[in-house]
């Protein structure tokens, strides 16, 4: 049995909190060892069962899991059920807890700066050239002005080698994009998913800077190692 599972948090102010977890503190084997998360990722279901109870030790609530599809779709918690198909959900309601999973793309948290409702959304390229993040924004009945918002661990663009399939669905992004060969750049999602943000009036953006495919150590990367376990962002209010 390992130690407690490692979190990074988030430093959203009282009464929200946010945090990811990371690779450490589990009981999965590799290639998922060994605090994996993720039940769809080929793990055994029974380690994921105890690593899922040992991150529940630490919430006010049960996570409510979202069956992630690269879509739009935001959900508020009051019309979650089990394997719903969302990509985003939000709560207005202390002690909910919202949830993704992530093992490269970005987990982005979204919050009122008053504390009243706090969302999470899964962006990958896709989702997030779909609109995702703007999805959110608009499902959380506050002005955007108002909001703040969090990007937790995620691949950086140094570790992110892209063709032109990913290039040409951000046409608005060229700084976005470095060539590194023949129709090939390294893409920095963060900082899109920064711009995105603050082109719909969030006015406050913090990414926690942290590259999974770079930190083999810490992180599950699905980029670098093909078949990876998965981290969690989660989010609530305080009671």
């Amino acid at each position: 049995m390992m130690g407690n599972p490692e979190i990074i948090e988030s430093g959203l102010p009282e009464p929200l909190r946010a945090f990811s977890t990371t690779r450490r503190g589990g009981v999965s084997q590799a290639p998922f060892d060994d605090f994996n998360l993720g039940d769809a990722c080929g793990d055994q279901p029974e380690r994921v069962a105890v690593n899922r109870a040992r991150l529940r030790d630490g919430l006010p609530a049960e996570p409510r899991w979202l069956r992630q599809v690269h879509g739009t779709t935001v959900i508020h918690l009051g019309d979650w059920q089990p394997g719903i198909e969302a990509d985003a959900a939000w709560t207005d309601r202390p002690g909910e807890v919202v949830a993704v999973l992530t093992a490269d793309c970005l987990p982005v948290v979204i919050a009122a700066m008053d504390g009243s409702v706090i969302g999470i959304a899964h962006a990958g390229w896709r989702g997030l050239a779909a609109g995702v993040l703007e999805a959110l924004v608009r499902a959380l009945p506050r002005d955007p002005n108002g909001l703040m918002a969090w990007i937790g661990p995620r691949i950086g663009g140094h570790a992110y080698e892209v063709d032109a399939t990913v290039r040409t669905a951000f046409p608005g992004y060229p700084q976005a994009f470095r060539a590194t060969r023949p129709g090939h750049w390294q893409g920095e999602l963060p900082a899109i998913a920064g711009d995105r943000l603050a082109a719909v009036g969030v006015r406050r953006i913090d990414d926690c800077g942290l590259c999974t495919a770079s930190d083999p150590q810490r992180f599950f990367s699905h980029r670098r190692d093909g078949r990876s376990g998965r981290m969690a962002t989660l989010a609530w209010i305080e009671a």
